[in-house]
């Protein structure tokens, strides 16, 4: 079985550290790729700090990985060695459920995560932080040439983490579009939505980021830390994505922000209970959602329009050895956007 360097922590409160792990041959159904990028996301963090429930250690994180194939099983006709794959939150599910049939594979009650998980061997699987990676091949999404690995490895997570509600909730043309937090995901959430045709604004807690929103494509900026922003903003939106994970968000307030019969949608995945006023809903016919990743189809219509329309994350490439000091960064919002290991280093 082929082995793979990868970095490891073995406790919430352990610091990453170099491991060799085990990866299966491919089976007929199956590739093999080499790791070239894996993108560090605040999941990753939560998980490997136990904020998100029990783990079981060691922990190999990492679901947003970029790479090339150098190996394909004898009945895999979709791939070929040599071409440029990602693996995203998912790597299996049951084929055969009515979610699964539906593109949604991602709530297939069999589902299989790419870390923190069981494989159908039985083993605990492993995540991107490491040098190779076998999946089955319905499972592995096509990375357009024209996105550059390092760029394309978030999009696995972020990018069709914002994608998805942006598509569901018809950011277009003629919609006014808030994204709350400019971050990992918010960064590319701007991004997609002034590429589907939308006015779109950003809520940031400071304007530190204001240069970089209007260049991601956002028309207007607004800060959380200015007298009465939220206040201003009532009534203004058809659309807002929050991508934060502050618990302490004034929901209210955001809530306010909705047009009539308008979304609010959370894909920031908060670690403890928010609360609300339901007037806050009843008063404007307003719909609370929430939003999960795509089915595998979906996510390839993500990074086809991202080649489409020249989107990618925008990174900071480090060396393993730095995981542990980008984990507290990405923490600390000193990240511009996303952290990406270089897996040689490894």
């Amino acid at each position: 079985m082929p082995t793979a360097r990868a970095y490891a922590i073995d406790s919430p409160t352990g610091r990453f550290h170099p491991a060799t792990i085990t990866r299966r041959e491919p089976g007929p159904t199956e590739i093999l790729f080499d790791i070239k990028f894996a993108g560090v996301c605040h999941s990753d963090i939560h998980t490997a700090r136990g904020e998100w429930g029990p783990v079981n250690y060691p922990l190999v994180p990492g679901h947003e990985l970029a790479g090339v194939v150098t190996q394909v099983g004898s009945q895999v006709t979709k791939y070929q060695v040599g071409d440029l794959v990602g693996v995203g939150c998912y790597v299996d599910s049951c084929g055969k459920c009515e979610l699964c049939e539906g593109g949604q594979e991602q709530f297939c009650p069999e589902a299989i995560y790419t870390y923190a998980d069981t494989g159908r061997d039985g083993l605990p699987t492993a995540g991107g932080y490491s040098t190779v990676f076998t999946v089955e091949a319905d499972y592995a999404l096509r990375i357009p040439s024209s996105i550059p690995l390092d760029k394309a490895a978030p999009l696995l997570c972020a990018g069709i983490t914002t994608y998805a509600p942006l598509k569901r909730w018809g950011a277009g043309p003629g919609k006014r579009v808030a994204i709350v937090g400019m971050g990992g995901l918010g960064h590319m959430g701007v991004q997609i939505a002034a590429a589907m045709g939308a006015d779109v604004a950003v809520i940031s807690q400071t304007r530190s980021k204001q240069a970089d929103g209007h260049r991601f494509g956002a028309s207007e900026y607004y800060a959380l830390n200015e007298p009465d922003t939220l206040k201003k903003l009532r009534r203004s939106f058809d659309l807002i994505v929050s991508t934060v994970a502050a618990s302490d968000s004034d929901l209210d307030a955001l809530l306010e922000c909705l047009k009539i019969n308008a979304a609010f949608v959370d894909v920031g995945l908060p670690e403890h209970p928010v609360t609300l006023k339901m007037q806050s809903l009843v008063g404007g016919n307003r719909i609370l959602a929430g939003s999960q990743l795509a089915g595998v189809a979906e996510t390839q219509e993500m990074l086809d329009f991202c080649a489409e329309h020249g989107l990618a994350a925008q990174v900071e490439v480090i060396s393993a050895d730095q995981i542990n000091e980008a984990y507290d960064k990405v923490v600390k919002s000193q990240v511009r956007y996303r952290y990406v290991i270089d897996t040689a280093t490894i």
